[in-house]
């Protein structure tokens, strides 16, 4: 499946849902989208993973890197409806405890920013 990236914005949060994998050959074109909204000063990101079968460790890499700029810049990077098997990998990783992570994105929207 061909990683597809649709951005939103919702009550000034910019919404990514990813379609597909995020692994080895796709995980750049998601790394760049948040590069891009940082660099758009757009720090409060919320994405989207219901659609997302599969991650590697380079696709919770670029996660970890977009929460770290997100941050950097007083925003944040949440994420919204991981599949389970996603959630045991995040889970496992630690990453649970880095991430606010929520079933759904209007759920993600309803929080404010970390601070």
């Amino acid at each position: 499946m061909t990683l597809r990236i649709d951005h939103d914005v919702r009550g000034g949060v910019d919404v990514l849902t990813v379609h597909g994998d995020v692994d080895l050959y796709s995980a750049p074109a998601l790394r760049q989208r948040l590069v891009d909204l940082v660099g758009e000063q757009r720090h409060d990101v919320v994405v989207d993973l219901s659609d997302v079968p599969f991650i590697d460790s380079l696709g919770l890499g670029v996660l970890v890197g977009g929460l770290k700029r997100a941050r950097g810049h007083g925003g944040d990077l949440r994420l919204a409806g991981p599949n389970e098997l996603t959630t045991r990998v995040l889970r496992a990783t630690g990453l649970t405890s880095a991430f606010h992570i929520h079933p759904d994105v209007d759920t993600a929207l309803e929080h404010p920013l970390a601070g």
